[in-house]
């Protein structure tokens, strides 16, 4: 053995002696602390102390599902679809609805029955009606749906802009088409945005209220019993639970009035494709400000072009709404009027400039 691997033998061999060394050079006076088995600190006369603990006030939903279960409804629709060889047939997907007046008129998802060849209800008194398509709207995944009835019962229509994060919900609905089933849970975000095989719906409630297949058009129900919501969308994933989401009712019920009074909805326009400013675009670009709805094109002809706006015009503000991200300018628009001339403020490079723009019908197609 060399002398280089013999000296490396012996460094390690003195650092573990060492280490034994000090845990042998403790006090022998060291010792753990002795347990105590003697009966001093035993006390036959021992009780737990009262039972009544501090007063919490627990949600009895009970009376909620009670209000609102007649108003829930069942929706199957037909869809005719085509098989690997080319030969059609029938094909039924449950979802749900609600009742929203006394004649027959009911909310629901876009999704729940867009393409439907047919429409059957189910009401909460095991009656079946055919229902027809009264208007649908695919950007916000909204439809009404009419059966031929009368005095039927209806769910109130409630504020979701008084909704506080943390508060109880429960989600209505023919959940996996077992029936209307009632899951509960808390309101966990609003005003969320979440893209749907490209379309973004807006205002949505987030909740941990369970939905699930067939819960879609169902409402989403405060302990009051008011419908604050219409339950959409969940994100699924193995690694993901309790993130379902559902449109706002502030956001559903000017839609659902349009398409009531006209079958479908009409939108105003601005004429713009945007993307929402980041901190890390704003530093990527060397933007001037780091919030905002950047245009990224401007349609010719239409109100932005009219209005002097261009690509790489930041929008701060539109009328008295302040704009931070493309979620409010899209909100912004849509609570204007068609024909409304509206104030637009922008950022141009380090200049803050304001414009008006007149808007029009959002183009169909």
């Amino acid at each position: 053995m060399s002398k280089k691997y013999i000296l490396a033998f012996v460094v390690i061999v003195a650092v573990a002696l060492s280490v034994s060394i000090w845990a042998l050079s403790l006090p022998t006076t060291f010792s753990l602390p002795q347990s105590n088995s003697t009966t001093l600190h035993t006390d036959p006369d021992w009780t737990f102390p009262p039972e009544s603990g501090p007063a919490i006030s627990l949600p009895d939903f009970r009376p909620v599902v009670a209000e609102v279960m007649p108003s829930v409804v069942s929706i199957t629709t037909g869809i005719v679809v085509s098989d690997f060889f080319g030969r059609q047939y029938t094909e039924y997907v449950t979802g749900s609805g609600i009742l929203i007046d006394g004649a027959g008129y009911i909310a629901t998802n876009n999704h729940v029955v867009e393409d439907a060849q047919s429409i059957y209800v189910d009401l909460a008194d095991g009656s079946t009606f055919p229902a027809n398509t009264v208007g649908t709207d695919s950007l916000s995944d909204l439809a009404v749906i009419k059966i031929d009835a009368a005095d039927l019962p209806y769910a109130y229509w409630g504020d979701s802009s008084s909704l506080s994060l943390g508060e109880w919900v429960l989600a209505i609905g023919n959940a996996l088409g077992e029936g209307i089933i009632a899951t509960q849970g808390i309101v966990s975000r609003l005003n969320v945005s979440v893209n749907v095989e490209g379309n973004t719906l807006y205002g949505l409630i987030q909740t941990t209220a369970a939905i699930n297949p067939g819960n879609s058009g169902g409402p989403l129900v405060n302990m009051a019993g008011e419908v604050i919501g219409i339950t959409s969308v969940k994100i699924i994933a193995s690694e993901v639970e309790g993130m379902g989401f559902a449109i706002s009712s502030d956001e559903a019920k000017p839609i659902i009035e349009d398409l009531i009074h006209y079958g479908h909805v009409t939108y105003p326009w601005l004429g713009v494709g945007s993307r929402t400013v980041t901190p890390s675009l704003a530093a990527a670009r060397d933007l001037f400000v780091d919030e905002g709805a950047l245009i990224e094109e401007v349609f010719a002809d239409d109100p932005a072009d009219a209005a002097g706006l261009r690509e790489g015009d930041i929008i701060i503000r539109f009328e008295d709404k302040e704009i931070s991200n493309v979620a409010d300018l899209v909100q912004a628009i849509r609570a204007s009027e068609i024909d409304e001339e509206v104030e637009i403020v922008f950022v141009r490079g380090e200049d803050t400039k304001t414009t008006s723009a007149r808007l029009i019908e959002r183009p169909t197609s």
